[in-house]
C-alpha cells in the first residue's frame, strides 16, 4: 500500500507524540505491506498546528535516519494536509506548506461541518494554477452527508477524494460509514489514507476494509485505490 494521508511526523500536531511511537508505527506499518508513507501534518493557518516545510524537512530526515538504523524498509515523503483558507498558493510560494512530495497534488481538508465560505472557489483558483486538488476523508463531512449533491459539484469540477479506510470499518459512525458506501458504489474514490493519529493494537484495518470493499470493487481496481494511484502521485 502507499498511504497518503497519515499523522506520523511526531510532535507537531496530533498525532505520534514521539520519535519511538513514529518508528513504532512504521514498523507496524511495513509488516502489513506498506511501502510508502507520505507523511501529512495537519497546516492550519494561525494555530498551534503551523510547523513549517522546514522544521518538517529536520524531523524528516531524523525519521528516516532512525529507520534504516533500524532496518524499517519503508519510504517516505513529505507533505502536508492543509485546512482550507486563502492563502494556500502564497503559502506553497513561501515554503511554509508542503504539496505532496513536492508534485502538483494537494491535500486540503475542510472543517468538519464542510461549511467554508467561497471553498468551491479556492479548489478552483488552485486547479486553474495546475494544482490537483485531493480533498481529505469527504465523507466525513457533515454537510456533504447531509447534501450529496455537494460532493457530485466537486468531483465534476475535478476535486479528487482521498477516503479513510476505516469509514468503511463504521470507525467514524454512521453518517461517514452511508456516504463512503455511495462514493465507493459510484466509483468516485481515487485514494485510500489511514489517516492513522497513533500506535494501533491491531493493524488488520487494511485487509478488513479491502474484504468489505469488494463488494464495489475488483482486486485491479483495489489495488489502483490502495496503490497505484498514490504510486504516480510519488513519481
Amino acid at each position: 500500500m502507499v498511504d497518503i494521508h497519515t499523522h506520523i511526523l511526531n510532535g507537531i500536531d496530533d498525532g505520534s507524540s514521539s520519535l519511538d511511537e513514529s518508528i513504532l508505527i512504521l514498523s507496524n506499518l511495513s509488516k502489513i505491506g506498506v511501502t510508502d508513507v507520505v507523511l501529512t501534518p495537519h497546516y492550519i493557518e494561525y494555530s498551534s498546528y503551523d510547523s513549517p516545510k522546514s522544521k518538517n524537512m529536520i524531523l524528516l530526515s531524523k525519521l528516516k535516519n532512525e529507520l534504516e538504523k533500524r532496518n524499517i524498509d519503508i519510504n517516505l515523503y513529505l507533505g502536508n494536509e492543509i485546512y482550507i483558507n486563502e492563502d494556500i498558493l502564497s503559502l506553497l510560494k513561501s515554503g511554509a506548506i508542503s504539496s505532496l512530495n513536492d508534485s502538483k497534488y494537494l491535500l486540503i481538508e475542510l472543517p468538519m461541518s464542510g461549511i467554508y465560505e467561497d471553498y468551491t472557489m479556492i479548489f478552483k483558483d488552485l486547479i486553474d494554477h495546475g494544482y490537483k486538488v485531493i480533498l481529505a476523508h469527504p465523507e466525513r463531512y457533515a454537510s456533504f452527508q447531509n447534501d450529496y449533491s455537494l460532493v457530485l459539484e466537486l468531483y465534476n469540477m475535478g476535486v479528487l477524494f482521498q477516503c479513510n479506510i476505516e469509514s468503511i470499518l463504521k470507525k467514524y459512525g454512521k453518517g461517514p460509514y452511508k456516504l463512503i458506501k455511495k462514493i465507493a458504489k459510484q466509483k468516485l474514490i481515487s485514494f485510500f489514507g489511514s489517516d492513522i493519529h497513533r500506535n494501533k493494537k491491531d493493524y488488520s484495518y487494511v485487509e478488513n476494509a479491502k474484504k468489505k470493499l469488494k463488494k464495489y470493487y475488483s482486486d485491479k481496481e483495489l489495488n489502483d485505490l490502495f496503490y497505484n494511484n498514490g504510486k504516480e502521485i510519488l513519481n
